[in-house]
């Protein structure tokens, strides 16, 4: 956190942090760019590629982990904090790719897991060879529920279902107690109650940032408080139906100490830093409220939160894998809610895709080729426009779509795999719930960046760890970059209009005809420069019946995403997938 002591005093007024203005990209190393020929994305890909990054205009580069791994989740599962895993290079390439980000003039943001490590990580290894061990305590351990022997169904600690399916406990043969693990077996949860793990976990950090890096996402960060009751044991969540588990989420998700352990993290890792440093909290299930109190500067926890409401409002009522269409009107009240939630305090994060969210051009947009690069364009306009940080998700800014997994073979990722295996175990349609993952499974996010129409798009001279998307012919960075009406270069100009349009990074939000079906439209002031945004988020022309239309004739389009980007005599009438941004200004600045 880069909040200074002066900012801390509400009497004066602070200047915008530095991240009002800019824009992150985030790279999913695996996926990006393979220097090497194994197939795989490394250090040495993104090196190469860094010119396309500071062409689009990005200021701070977000790496999915690249710490070394038994890669069960992708890198989510660290076995070494503080080394590189040799699928994607060394120690001294990630220094030569920090130097050579910076002389670029972007920064650089860590992902940090520790919510968990690795089964494999020494911390582990050691708490998991005794219940004598010195470190047994760095881990959830509890014996089978009372009066059940190990192992018999049923006998966990609490009910707890894994966010990867299946138990949340595994049972360690050797001692007879369960250790926690609220994702894959191999990912088993620190127990962040104890303060030396919490010191082992601040050093790490300081490491890090002594080597010059600016900041971490953390993931999974509101999980790392616990609700464990006087008697160490923790509590049985309610059934979740179709299941023999139960939800434990509420024991687990911003938990009685979440803010404490935050706030003693910025006073043992980041207070008194001179550098500019960046921390996001990746929060599932955090509310407005509760992201006011982590992103208040005063209170000293993070900058901003990743929260999932938006991207959770096309779930059916099986879940992510049972999809259903998206209403606009669900879209507009959510995200206005956390734009009025976070207004005077706080701040927003705003992102359409990661690597753990489908291709928004196929999820909420058209990937068809007629509509593909209107309707990215559109929904880029609608989000970057927004008060908050924009992230740009690798890809993204080509307009690379979902993939067509084929079978259930195609797919790669552990989440969707043991969805699979246990829905079909429970009688599940297996077309259906094939159909799911197509949709909505992470896989969508992390086929190879599509760099050429070449083989394998550019991303590899070898044979690539997950196929490339097979439209990689039409939709790559060499078309891209070499015509002036691409995705690429509406992203571009999006992020060239945060950085000199200060109304467009700092000005107020109000909301215009919330009940449109399809419109989105709101207005950003501040002074007497106003922007008015419009979007038609659907394929065919519509009209919106807009306050104030009449005085928005004839003003200035700062961005628009049709090849006629001037003012139509009309504004309130957009074609398909349309998205312009108006500009007026009011009093006597108007007469200058």
């Amino acid at each position: 956190m880069t909040t200074s002591p002066q900012q801390h005093d509400v009497a004066t007024a602070p200047a915008p942090a530095w991240w009002t203005d800019t824009v992150v990209y985030q790279i999913y190393p695996r996926s990006f760019a393979d220097s090497n020929g194994d197939g795989i994305g490394d250090l040495g890909g993104i090196l190469a590629h860094l010119d396309h990054l500071e062409a689009l205009g990005v200021g701070v580069i977000w790496l999915s982990p690249i710490y070394r791994s038994p890669q069960d989740d992708n890198g989510y599962d660290i076995s070494d904090y503080q080394d590189i895993d040799p699928s994607f290079g060394t120690l001294e390439q990630f220094d030569e790719l920090l130097e050579a980000v910076h002389a670029r003039g972007m920064k650089l943001v860590m992902d940090l897991v520790v919510n968990h490590t690795s089964d494999e990580h020494p911390w582990f290894v050691e708490s998991r060879s005794s219940p004598d061990s010195p470190k047994r305590d760095w881990y959830w351990w509890r014996t089978p529920r009372r009066g059940m022997a190990a192992g018999a169904p049923g006998a966990e600690p609490t009910n707890w279902q894994s966010i990867f399916s299946g138990p949340a406990w595994e049972l360690d043969e050797a001692s007879g107690e369960y250790y926690l693990h609220l994702f894959s077996t191999k990912q088993p949860d620190l127990n962040w109650e104890n303060p030396e793990v919490r010191r082992a976990v601040h050093a790490m950090m300081r490491w890090w940032l002594d080597r010059g890096v600016d900041g971490f996402r953390m993931d999974v960060i509101n999980m790392i408080s616990k609700d464990v009751a006087a008697d160490g044991h923790l509590h049985d969540g309610p059934p979740v139906e179709g299941t023999p588990y139960g939800d434990g989420s509420a024991s687990y998700t911003n938990g009685p100490r979440i803010h404490e352990f935050l706030q003693e993290m910025h006073r043992e890792v980041f207070a008194g830093r001179d550098a500019q440093l960046l921390t996001v909290g990746e929060m599932p299930g955090v509310t407005v409220e509760e992201a006011v109190l982590f992103t208040d500067p005063v209170r000293a926890e993070v900058d901003m939160v990743f929260q999932f409401e938006h991207v959770n409002l096309d779930h059916g009522p099986g879940g992510k894998f049972d999809p259903k269409p998206l209403r606009l009107t669900d879209l507009k009240a959510s995200l206005g809610r956390w734009q009025e939630g976070l207004e005077e305090v706080g701040w927003n994060s705003l992102y359409w895709n990661n690597h753990d969210q489908p291709r928004v051009v196929s999820r909420f947009g058209d990937d068809s080729p007629e509509h593909r690069v209107t309707s990215a364009t559109c929904l880029a306009t609608l989000l970057h426009l927004h008060r908050g940080t924009p992230y740009v998700y690798q890809g993204e800014e080509l307009g690379m779509t979902n993939a067509d997994f084929g079978s259930i073979e195609d797919f790669r990722d552990i989440e969707s795999v043991n969805h699979y295996r246990h829905a079909v175990a429970a009688g599940a349609d297996p077309a259906a719930v094939l159909e799911g993952l197509r949709w909505t499974g992470r896989d969508n996010a992390r086929t190879p960046v599509q760099w050429s129409a070449g083989k394998h798009a550019g991303f590899t001279t070898g044979t690539p760890w997950i196929p490339v998307n097979p439209n990689h012919d039409v939709v790559n960075a060499d078309a891209a970059r070499a015509d002036p009406g691409s995705v690429f270069h509406h992203y571009r100009r999006l992020i060239e209009l945060r950085r000199t349009e200060p109304a467009v990074a700092l000005g107020d939000f109000t909301m215009l005809v919330p009940e449109h079906e399809q419109v989105y439209a709101f207005t950003r002031r501040l002074g007497d420069v106003e922007l008015l945004v419009l979007a038609n988020v659907s394929g065919e022309e519509v009209r919106a019946d807009l306050p104030d239309a009449a005085a928005w004739a004839g003003t200035e389009v700062l961005l628009g995403n049709l090849p006629d980007g001037s003012a139509p005599a009309d504004v309130t009438v957009l074609s398909p997938w349309e998205a312009r941004v108006h500009r007026r200004v009011h009093g006597a600045a108007a007469q200058g």
